[in-house]
């Protein structure tokens, strides 16, 4: 039963690696560039309606080509084309600086170019008068209630992904050790200053591609938040081997406030951001006007964090490691008599959750740009809440938990007032140690392990 529930997984996650690759195939548009090239045609055709029919490569490099539609008054429509040139395209952050403008007519003349940048598409009039992107009247109409409800549903979906793999942290090292490692929110931060210095030396190389710099970034991340992890963890969790687990959870909050601090001398208080790659919206369906869209880089997140919760729920069930894991989580000496090696498991543990940790932050700079050296705090406590409700003892329930702290979050924003929203959070959790102190999935006594 368990090979055929994994055998469906792994058929999920090779669909979705085709969906991601499928995808990836169609990401030449970038949206910075395209937004720039479609505000240049109203300067193009004073007084026009401007209606975009089509946006595609052109045929010179780090060119677009727009073709569109000019509506003068008292005047047939007209069908128009507009190239432009870019100094730059994927990770750089001169990708949208425009350098080059032709029409159908010929090119624009540097002077007129230059005018254009500096007193048009640089004022607040100029990225407003961007016409946006071409409308599909062939949309799915739904009611309005529906379509927006499914717009905050594929809006939560990144934060899901990132909350239920940092929640999984949390249960990986409790479930074995019966600790809490506070420290999971700020190796977030570490993975996520590592995505940014893996996609930095992918671009010092020469290589400008989205998908190349994703890729260091990933590796970087998974790498520096197990190592982190695992050496951190050994001197905070492995040594401590107190009754109590209060001196555990002590250090650490040491070993939070040492990373953040770490993480503030070597990346300077100054965030660095990535610029932002496969942002322009797709149209799925729409309510009259509004047009219910879905990103692809929105996508790219939640799909990877998908395949990481299938590959970690595999893992857990199917190999030696999860059976080991398992076996020492109900009995620590009747695993230890059977040949399971305590402490080599829990910092094999600590390596795997440090892992998943850095993963999210790398999530989090992919689809939000970047992550200052202090801003893991917030998620770390957020996701701890999401491994408590699920079952902080549990993997399954880890990742139900993380899923529903990030669905709650983007419905609550969408239909409350936001201010009210983490005071929402904390309640819930204050409800669930009251009537459900082992979680969703977790344990089902009375009071949970001693915290």
């Amino acid at each position: 039963m368990i090979g055929a529930g994994i055998l469906r997984a792994w058929r999920v996650i090779a669909c979705l690696a085709g969906l991601c690759l499928l995808s990836a195939c169609g990401l030449s548009i970038d949206a910075d560039q395209a937004r720039v090239c479609r505000s240049t045609l109203p300067a193009l055709n004073p007084g026009a309606v401007i209606a975009v029919q089509r946006i595609q490569k052109g045929a010179a490099p780090r060119s677009l080509k727009v073709l569109y539609t000019a509506q003068f008054p008292d005047r047939p429509p007209l069908d128009r084309s507009a190239i432009c040139t870019f100094a730059a395209e994927g990770l750089s952050i001169d990708k949208a600086e425009l350098t080059g403008l032709a029409t159908e007519e010929g090119p624009v003349s540097g002077a007129s170019l230059y005018m254009l940048k500096q007193y048009y598409l640089n004022t607040p009039e100029g990225v407003a008068a961007d016409p946006g992107s071409p409308s599909d009247a062939a949309l799915i109409e739904l009611p309005p209630s529906l379509a927006y409800w499914l717009q905050q549903i594929l809006v939560s979906l990144p934060r899901t992904a990132i909350y239920a793999l940092l929640s999984v942290s949390f249960a990986l090292v409790f479930g074995l050790s019966g600790r809490i490692n506070l420290a999971f929110g700020e190796l977030a931060a570490v993975g996520s200053a590592a995505t940014v210095s893996g996609a930095a030396i992918v671009l010092v190389s020469g290589l400008d591609s989205p998908l190349l710099g994703i890729g260091a970034g990933l590796i970087g991340a998974l790498f520096a938040g197990a190592m982190h992890s695992s050496v951190g963890g050994y001197f905070t969790i492995s040594r401590i081997d107190t009754a109590s687990s209060q001196p555990s959870l002590i250090a650490t909050v040491g070993l939070s406030l040492a990373l953040m601090e770490y993480l503030r001398l070597v990346q300077s208080p100054v965030t660095i951001w990535l610029p932002p790659i496969w942002a322009d919206a797709w149209p799925i369906a729409r309510a009259d006007d509004f047009q219910v869209s879905l990103t692809p880089i929105s996508l790219m997140t939640a799909g990877i964090g998908l395949t990481a919760a299938l590959g970690l729920l595999w893992l857990m069930r199917a190999t030696g490691f999860g059976r080991a894991w398992r076996a020492y989580a109900d009995d620590p000496r009747a695993a230890a008599i059977m040949g399971v090696n305590g402490p080599r498991l829990l910092t094999q543990s600590l390596a795997l959750a440090g892992a998943m940790a850095g993963l999210s932050g790398m999530l989090i700079v992919v689809q939000y740009g970047g992550l200052g050296f202090a801003g893991g705090f917030q998620y770390g406590l957020k996701a701890l809440i999401g491994a408590i409700i699920g079952g902080i003892g549990s993997v399954p329930g880890a990742l139900l938990g993380g899923f529903i702290i990030g669905l709650f979050e983007t419905v609550w924003s969408a239909y409350l007032p936001i201010e009210g929203r983490d005071v929402a959070l904390y309640t819930a959790l204050v409800v669930f140690l009251i009537f459900r102190p082992g979680g969703l999935l977790g344990f089902q006594e009375t009071t949970p392990r001693p915290v």
